[in-house]
């Protein structure tokens, strides 16, 4: 008998599991693949990789700028794609370690959900059955393939992000249908290694949900590096290796070596017996309230299951909250400063509401936005460079709403405008806030003192 057993090792439930063991809880996590689940092993580290691989090539090439010539640089692709795979490797080993640290029994198999009995919940694995008090779901989302003609078969031309992964060889022309962050990622590593990349988005903008204004300037930026973008456009039909699509009822098409799906993903809720137990979906995604808790009893979902926020950090504090208030921890799941990280070159950072939403919901607020090459560490490593930080401060209150960046590293600035949102810092107090000089994320204080 398991106080908690946890169907998918992806961030919220190997997160939760080591989380749990180490409060002394009896946990059994079910895997069928690899722990870490498609973060660490098919998205989020191997393409952070790549595009670290990517950053420092584009940065030997440009590296006269700053005084360091390398006039015969180049890269070697099979060597990006095998160092990605010792990354993952490595990392999976981590994860694994941590759940014999914390006495985590660790099943590799398809779990299916059985039924409920006096007892708790019963999940088996081939022919062995297990029990459990509570049932935390984790079983993430899969790369959504619309119905369009010809896109039935995946792994020769047409590809998702999991085949693009395995790729053996550079392609030397490649299509992104979407231009959401998984495609902007993709055009950022293979526009670097010289393939030419075209971009067929439906939307009117890309990287929808980020700072609109920022997300043309990045547009721009890659415009300027050959990178072609078809926006409004709906690609109605792919022939081989041909894209065709629409644009104000007027057809067009492009042909490359492999075409990339990238038009979003969708939770897994089939599969694994969830049926057996009556829990209730909204939106195609496991409906849950502010503790994870879904409408059957001691059974909770977390991560991209949920299909409310498809982010690791957010499904691995999802798993937080249901580990603390079965612990005896009273917490709530919050999305107000959930934040969202583009890890393009250069990267896209943002945090809270944007322009958009503000004006959706008509809150009245004030705006103050300035150049990164604001701050001199900023301007002393991005010779050539520019970006953008936007602060939106709320009129009555002057309390911090929204923080967005576009410019290396905001990636790893972002966190303090979190910490700003979730603290409810004022304008006031963050004038106060002493930042360590020179380093970029002074920009969020002269930002600040715009105002």
């Amino acid at each position: 008998m398991y106080n908690l057993a946890i169907i998918g090792g992806g961030p919220a439930g190997y997160v939760a599991a080591e989380r749990a063991g180490a409060k002394g809880l009896k946990v059994v996590l079910f895997e069928k693949k690899e722990l870490g689940g498609v973060c660490l092993n098919e998205g989020c580290i191997p393409t952070k990789t790549l595009l670290y691989s990517a950053k420092l090539y584009d940065n030997a090439v440009g590296g006269s700028k700053y005084g360091v010539n390398a006039p015969d640089v180049s890269f070697d692709f099979t060597k990006m794609m095998e160092r990605k795979q010792k990354v993952v490797k490595k990392l999976v080993a981590v994860v694994s370690s941590a759940m014999k640290t914390h006495h985590v029994e660790v099943v590799q198999g398809l779990a299916i959900i059985q039924k409920r009995t006096s007892e708790g919940i019963e999940i088996s694995v081939d022919d062995k059955s297990f029990i459990a008090a509570n049932l935390l779901i984790c079983t993430g989302s899969e790369a959504f393939v619309p119905t369009i003609p010809g896109l039935g078969t995946l792994g020769e031309i047409v590809l998702t992000n999991r085949e693009i992964l395995t790729l053996k060889e550079k392609p030397e022309s490649l299509v992104i249908i979407g231009g959401g962050v998984i495609g902007m990622e993709f055009a950022s590593f293979f526009s670097s290694l010289n393939t030419k990349v075209t971009i067929v988005e439906m939307l009117d903008e890309i990287l929808t949900g980020m700072d609109v204004e920022q997300s043309a300037m990045l547009r721009q930026h890659y415009t300027k590096k050959g990178v072609v973008f078809h926006l409004s456009s709906k690609v109605t039909e792919v022939k081989g290796n041909e894209v065709i699509f629409e644009k104000n009822e007027v057809k067009d098409s492009v042909k490359a070596d492999k075409i990339l799906v990238s038009v979003g993903r969708r939770p897994v809720t089939s599969g694994f017996g969830l049926e057996n137990l009556g829990v209730e979906l909204f939106r195609g995604g496991i409906k849950t309230d502010e503790k994870m808790r879904t409408n059957i009893p001691n059974v909770f979902a977390a991560g991209d299951v949920t299909g409310f926020s498809l982010l690791a950090h957010t499904a691995s504090r999802e798993g937080e909250v249901v580990v603390n208030n079965l612990t005896g921890r009273a917490d709530t799941m919050r999305y107000n400063a959930i934040p969202g990280v583009v890890y393009t070159n250069p990267e896209i950072s943002g945090v809270g509401l944007t322009e958009e939403v503000a004006k959706a919901k008509k809150i009245d607020y004030k705006i103050a936005k300035l150049p990164m090459s604001f701050a001199g560490r900023f301007l002393a490593e991005n010779e050539g460079g520019n970006g953008q930080c936007k602060v939106l401060i709320g009129s009555k209150y002057g309390e911090v709403l929204g923080v967005h960046m576009i410019g290396n590293p905001s990636s790893e600035l972002i966190y303090g405008a979190c910490m700003a949102i979730e603290a409810e810092l004022t304008l006031k107090e963050l004038e106060e806030v002493v930042f360590p000089h020179p380093t970029v994320s002074e920009i969020f204080k002269e930002t600040v003192f715009a105002f």
